[in-house]
C-alpha cells in the first residue's frame, strides 16, 4: 500500500538537502524547524537509517543517507514533471537549474552570454558549478553538464553541439623575442604551454592537421598545467606557444592580442557534448539551456 507519510519524508529530506539547513528547508515548506526534524526523525525510523549527522552547527549525509537519496531523487523528479504535466505546464522554463560546465566553456563562451538566456525565462535561476571532470550528474543534484571530448563508457545521454577547431597560438612580445615557427616541424624548438590530461597525467599529444595530412608534434617546455585559463593567461603574457580550441578566441585573434600560428592547418578538431541523466521527460529547463548553447556556439 502507497504510505503517503514515507512520500512526505523524502521531500522533507530533499528539501534539507537542496538548502543546506533545517531552518530554510522549513521556510521553504512552510514548516516549523522542529516539524522538520520530526519528519525526518519519522523517514530514518520508517527505513530504519540514519540519514543524516546533525550538530547545533553542521549536517549531512551519512554514507547511507547518500546511497538513498541517489535512488529517491531521481524518483522525485519524476513525480514533480508528472505533476507538471497534469497541471499542463510541463513545457514551462522554470524553478531551478544546476549546471555542471567545463572551466572553459563557462569562462568564455557561456558566462557572457548568460544574460541573454535568464531574460528569456525570467522564472530560472541557473546555478552554475564548473569542474575539470564531469563527476556523478545524479548524486552531485546536476541537471546537465557541458564537457569537450567524446563521451566515456557512461548511462547518460550524450548531445554532440558542436566540433571547434584547435589551433596554435602565440602573443606578439612572445613572437618578437622568439621568431614566429614558419612549419610544424618548427615547434619542437619553442617552449610550448603544455595541457596535462586529467586521465593519464601527461601532457596531451600535439599535432596539426590538414586534410589527410598529421603532423605530430614533440612539444618541450617548462610548463605544464590543467586549467585551460592557466594556459590563456600564461600565453598572453607571452610565455610560450599554446594549442587551444577556437571556440571563445575571436575577441583575442580579432584585436591581435594572440595570432593563429597555423590558420593553413584547419583540421584538427574537439567535440562538445551536453550530458543529461535520462532520454524519459526530459525537463523544458534542461531542453532550453541545450538549445541555447547549440545556439551560442555557432555564432
Amino acid at each position: 500500500m502507497f504510505d503517503g507519510r514515507l512520500l512526505n519524508g523524502v521531500s522533507v529530506l530533499a528539501a534539507v538537502i537542496e538548502s543546506g539547513s533545517f531552518a530554510r528547508a522549513a521556510d521553504a515548506m512552510g514548516l516549523s524547524p522542529s516539524g522538520v526534524s520530526r519528519a525526518i526523525a519519522r523517514l530514518e525510523g520508517r527505513i530504519g537509517l540514519r540519514l543524516l549527522d546533525r550538530t547545533t552547527r553542521t549536517m549531512r549525509l551519512t554514507d547511507d543517507g547518500a546511497r538513498f537519496y541517489e535512488q529517491v531523487a531521481p524518483l522525485l523528479s519524476g513525480i514533480e514533471e508528472a505533476a507538471m504535466a497534469a497541471s499542463g505546464v510541463a513545457q514551462s522554463v522554470r524553478g531551478r537549474l544546476r549546471v555542471n560546465v567545463d572551466p572553459y566553456f563557462s569562462r568564455l563562451v557561456l558566462g557572457p552570454r548568460l544574460g541573454a538566456f535568464l531574460d528569456l525565462y525570467p522564472e530560472l535561476q541557473i546555478e552554475i558549478i564548473t569542474r575539470n571532470e564531469i563527476g556523478d550528474l545524479v548524486a552531485d543534484g546536476m541537471d546537465v553538464a557541458v564537457r569537450f571530448g567524446d563521451p566515456a563508457q557512461t548511462t547518460l545521454i550524450s548531445r554532440l553541439l558542436m566540433r571547434t577547431r584547435v589551433i596554435t597560438i602565440a602573443a606578439p612580445a612572445y613572437l618578437a623575442k622568439h621568431g614566429r615557427p614558419t612549419t610544424p616541424g618548427d615547434l619542437t624548438d619553442h617552449t610550448c604551454i603544455q595541457f596535462r590530461d586529467s586521465l593519464t597525467g601527461r601532457p596531451f599529444e600535439w599535432e596539426l592537421r590538414r586534410g589527410a595530412e598529421v603532423v605530430p608534434i614533440e612539444t618541450r617546455g617548462r610548463i605544464l598545467v590543467n586549467d585551460a585559463g592557466t594556459t590563456l593567461a600564461t600565453c598572453l603574457a607571452g610565455i610560450g606557444i599554446a594549442q587551444v580550441f577556437s571556440l571563445g578566441m575571436q575577441d583575442y585573434l580579432e584585436s591581435g592580442q594572440l595570432i593563429d600560428l597555423f590558420p593553413d592547418w584547419p583540421d584538427e578538431t574537439f567535440p562538445l557534448y551536453a550530458f543529461y541523466p535520462s532520454r524519459q521527460h526530459v525537463p523544458a529547463k534542461v531542453r532550453a539551456f541545450i538549445d541555447f548553447c547549440v545556439g551560442i556556439v555557432q555564432e
